[in-house]
């Protein structure tokens, strides 16, 4: 998205009606800074009726009337229009109890979070900057309009964005702020954990998310309280460089930046790693069953974030695995049918992420895991049969030879395993003769 002529007409079309306009908050970040802008909001000294009254004829939405905000549909995109606001005490940590409409950008400028998102810009690009947020980007810092213990007592929400933001656009906190993350990372838990959930995958995301994980551990810990343990957990492993939780980070760093479910599926792959932690005979660490212990924990601690039920299945499945060794073609084959190669596949990337945090020596296992993406493509391209959709038989075949119920997805399921193995050719004819001889009902 970018801000043009469809924007520049809304700002226009408020200005001919007497009013004052500007675009405001991340939108004239990012312009700042020249990154890829995700939505446009507006503010205006408008009242809400009045937004309305300008927009007559377009698609408008009471979002928020409350707290002044329309939404208007121009060209199917949505834009947020504001009127300049004075926010009230907010006593639930979140949201303001009242707001007072004002007439000045200025007023409205000083309610926001941080000084790189409280700026305004006209249509014509000139940017209104009371607090300093132009030097902010240029110093690459994250610092709070005014006194951060404010900020963050107004709204706790903002303590996670904080971090968020300092991954997402690889700045540092300023120390003042920092030092009030710190203190008040607590309040997070009175936050809805659908709140905290959206921070999350946004801040595992970001290209600075190693160093903020792990100068901001603690705060993670607030999130996610079950990754505590994690903290400091020597592996005494000859595979491992780093501690069960800098390990976990070291492979969310080396992961695509563009695969949510591969970051989110490693920032919970190991930690059920310190209740299974044992010295062996050998005197090394051993984890033996930590990543079926990890998927448990993962699946509880990603239902409490209110992550829909595919999702944790997905995440889930891929921990689960993530330690398992590959050693034949045909158990490629097997996991392509259980999981479809689309999943494989991500299940490969993520063991070599895993890998890419462990000691050096460990890293050569990255081109066999390399090698297994390639069979699977092939064998997808070959046609190889490695589900029901490819077998040559199907549930009508079996019903005509008088198999019925549960008994058809059985006989299915077992004819694909004999053709996954080899044992048998995945001939229609040859299938059936199978069927006859073998597994037809009495």
């Amino acid at each position: 998205m970018k801000i043009d002529n469809n924007c520049r007409i809304l700002l226009e079309k408020l200005e001919l009606a007497g009013y004052q306009a500007f675009y405001v908050g991340g939108c004239v970040r990012d312009t700042v800074m020249r990154r890829e802008i995700n939505d446009v909001d507006i503010a205006t000294d408008a009242p809400p009726e009045q937004i309305m009254s300008v927009f007559c004829g377009y698609k408008v939405i009471p979002t928020g009337l409350k707290h002044g905000t329309i939404t208007i549909i121009n060209c199917g995109i949505p834009f947020e229009i504001t009127t300049f606001r004075i926010d009230g005490s907010y006593t639930d940590l979140r949201h303001p109890d009242s707001v007072t409409f004002s007439r000045s950008i200025y007023d409205d400028l000083s309610r926001r979070d941080f000084t790189v998102n409280a700026m305004a810009m006209d249509k014509d690009g000139n940017i209104i900057d009371p607090f300093g947020g132009i030097d902010d980007i240029k110093n690459m810092i994250i610092r709070c309009v005014g006194d951060p213990t404010s900020r963050f007592s107004e709204d706790a929400l903002r303590i996670m964005r904080a971090v968020r933001f300092a991954s997402q656009l690889g700045f540092e906190i300023e120390s003042e702020t920092a030092a009030s993350v710190d203190l008040m990372k607590e309040r997070l838990s009175n936050i809805s954990r659908e709140r905290i959930r959206i921070e999350l995958d946004k801040l595992i995301c970001g290209k600075n998310a190693a160093s903020v994980m792990l100068k901001y551990r603690e705060l993670i810990g607030v999130v996610i309280p079950e990754i505590r343990p994690c903290f400091d957990f020597e592996q005494h492993s000859q595979y491992h460089r780093y501690n069960v939780y800098e390990h976990i980070v070291r492979s969310i760093e080396k992961a695509p930046r563009d695969s949510l479910t591969l970051r989110r599926a490693l920032l919970l792959h190991d930690i059920g790693k310190p209740c299974t932690f044992k010295i062996g005979e050998d005197r090394h660490g051993h984890f033996k069953g930590h990543a079926q212990t990890s998927e448990i924990m993962a699946r509880k601690i990603l239902k409490d974030l209110r992550y829909d039920n595919k999702t944790i299945d997905l995440t889930c499945t891929l921990i689960a695995l993530h330690s398992n060794k590959i050693e034949s073609e045909r158990q490629i084959k097997q996991m392509i049918s259980q999981l479809g190669i689309d999943v494989f596949i991500l299940l490969m990337e993520m063991k070599k992420a895993d890998n890419s945090a462990k000691m050096e020596f460990v890293f050569k296992e990255n081109d066999l895991l390399d090698e297994h993406i390639r069979t699977a493509k092939r064998l997808e391209n070959e046609g190889c049969c490695m589900s029901l959709s490819r077998l040559a038989v199907n549930g009508r075949d079996l019903t005509a030879l008088g198999f019925q119920g549960p008994e058809v997805g059985a006989a299915l399921n077992e004819l694909l395993e004999l053709v996954i193995d080899g044992k048998l050719p995945n001939e229609k004819t040859l299938l059936i003769k199978y069927i006859y001889s073998k597994l037809l009902p009495m």
